[in-house]
């Protein structure tokens, strides 16, 4: 991996573990916030370095499932894995694209 890559992983780590503690919280009720912090967030990340999508993704969704599961017993919140995968994906293909068109 590059530094680069060190910089994004770090980054969508420590966004998914916010939003993961957020949302795992007992007084927090408002799936939309969270599904769009996801999205946006695995979303940009992924489009600073394509190549990395799918570790963007991971980082940044699986701490939700995991803080819950921790704090409920439940996976209930496991979607938000997907959530954040599909994201990272298309960020990953938009930030592909634009490489491309820059050179």
């Amino acid at each position: 991996m590059r530094k680069g890559d060190w910089i994004v992983s770090a980054l969508a780590l420590t966004i998914g573990l916010g939003i993961g503690f957020v949302d795992s919280r007992p007084t927090w009720d408002d799936t939309g916030i969270t599904v769009g912090a996801l999205i946006l967030s695995a979303g940009f990340l992924a489009s600073c370095r394509p190549r990395t999508w799918w570790l963007t993704g991971l980082l940044i969704g699986i701490p939700v499932p995991l803080f819950n599961y921790l704090s409920t017993g439940r996976l209930q919140s496991g979607v938000a894995l997907a959530f954040a995968l599909v994201a990272a994906g298309i960020g990953g293909l938009v930030g592909k694209r634009s490489a491309t068109e820059q050179r």
